[in-house]
């Protein structure tokens, strides 16, 4: 039975066949032609057992490995290297199939090569997962033939391998390494002059040519009968909260990937990168209820808590209770901390029922509201309207584009820190306005 399984008719025996059964057809009006049809059959069916022998008799000639690792990246490319052995004393003509995992729905995946006796290939492809959890990959199928091509031999290995599918680490590492290099320019991240003074008190000391008159600490001038200043040091530990809003309006899909995962990749690189920046990063999702919560901490080996927190969360299909977000923060957050809510309105009466929620949560701290621009809108805006339904389409669009504008200037009038931004575009604009606050000491 595993023989039988194992056992597939090459394509060209068929032609083979094709052409001994025209011959066979034709002897009826040539009958010189039974002959050659009768031998060419002989010689097919040799030739096959030929092949049989050529492919069946070493038990184990080709091995195959599916290299794993133990987290896929989400939303980004990621490589499945595999690496092949011929140990036939022959040339061996390869077909790999490999069955991918069912969130995938790629069907049609192939890799033809050719490998010299003794012969090792590697190769990988790329996958791109769109959706957080576990990917079970299925059979790493090897279909061999020699180069009579009369039959191919399958292999299979490694069945029902698993593989994690983690928050953007590809994305997180980007930034990371650009936040090291002081090279985030690069990719569109505004290099900003400090012109704040967010800092805190370190020591007096005696004044030298060049300090700040404003830092003269005149009773420790008077009692040391020469001019003492106050030397103060930047505040690095503030703490930063990414609030993720898991309510039904970060259901909506661009690109293949919820809003819900755009504004998770941005709190992980966000976080990594705030880290770097020496302050403490904290995390909070919500929709009904309080999902999760990460007091601000500043330690390197939390970020891998904050990844496993952000792999859990998911998308519910509730309204949200901004009420409920505003108890937790007075309960939970007691200092000043800068909060990055990543949220979406539709309209600008859903932000206004919001409104008194969120002018009482910046109150207390340095509130940016993150907004997400519906760039399939913004394709409407741009075609060109040739009929009255394009008009009216192109209208209604252009209505729902202005009203998210309308919603950051709401926002700013009541003191309230925005960003609007395209989904692609989020974790760049996010770090932006976190560059940005620090540099002007606004925290």
């Amino acid at each position: 039975m595993k023989f039988i399984k194992s056992l597939y008719i090459h394509q060209q025996l068929y032609i083979y066949l094709a052409v001994a059964s025209v011959c066979f057809l034709l002897s009826y009006w040539l009958p010189a032609l039974f002959s050659f049809a009768t031998i060419l059959s002989i010689i097919i069916i040799v030739v096959l057992f030929i092949d049989l022998l050529l492919l069946y008799q070493p038990k184990n000639a080709i091995n195959g490995r599916r290299i794993l690792p133990d987290k896929f990246s989400n939303s980004d490319n990621n490589p499945v290297p595999i690496t092949i052995a011929n140990k036939y004393n022959f040339k061996a003509y390869i077909d790999v199939i490999d069955e991918l995992p069912i969130q995938f729905q790629k069907r049609d995946f192939a890799y033809k090569t050719i490998l010299n006796p003794s012969q090792n290939h590697d190769f990988d492809y790329m996958v791109r997962p769109v959706d957080r959890g576990e990917y079970y990959f299925g059979h790493l199928n090897i279909f061999v033939s020699s180069p009579l091509k009369i039959i191919k031999r399958k292999y299979k290995f490694q069945n029902e391998q698993m593989v994690m599918v983690y928050p953007s680490i590809i994305q997180m590492q980007k930034y990371d390494f650009l936040a090291i290099s002081n090279a985030l320019t690069q990719v569109g991240l505004k290099k900003i002059r400090r012109i704040g003074n967010t800092s805190e008190f370190e020591q007096i000391k005696e004044y030298v040519q060049g300090d700040d008159f404003r830092t003269v600490n005149w009773k420790a001038t008077a009692k040391r009968a020469q001019l003492m200043v106050n030397q103060y040091q930047d505040e690095k530990s503030q703490p930063i909260y990414s609030i993720v809003d898991t309510g039904r309006v970060m259901k909506m899909p661009f690109n293949g990937l919820k809003l819900l995962d755009y504004a998770i990749n941005s709190a992980l690189a966000f976080s990594n990168v705030a880290l770097k920046k020496h302050d403490k990063v904290g995390l909070l999702s919500f929709s009904k209820k309080i999902e999760s919560f990460l007091p601000a901490i500043h330690k390197l080996t939390y970020l891998n808590r904050i990844l496993e927190t952000l792999y859990n969360i998911d998308t519910q299909f509730n309204d949200s209770d901004f009420g409920l977000l505003y108890a937790q923060l007075k309960r939970k957050v007691t200092h000043r901390s800068l909060l990055l809510l990543y949220t979406n309105f539709e309209h600008l009466s859903a932000l206004k029922r919001q409104m008194p929620y969120l002018q009482a949560i910046s109150k207390k701290h340095m509130l940016v509201v993150v907004l997400f621009e519906n760039i399939e809108l913004e394709t409407i805006i741009e075609e060109n309207a040739e009929d009255l339904q394009s008009i009216y389409h192109k209208t209604i669009a252009e209505k729902f584009a202005f009203e998210k504008r309308l919603m950051v200037k709401e926002l700013q009038k009541h003191g309230i820190q925005a960003i609007l931004t395209p989904p692609e575009k989020l974790t760049i604009n996010t770090i932006n306005k976190y560059l940005e606050i620090k540099a002007r000491g606004m925290l």
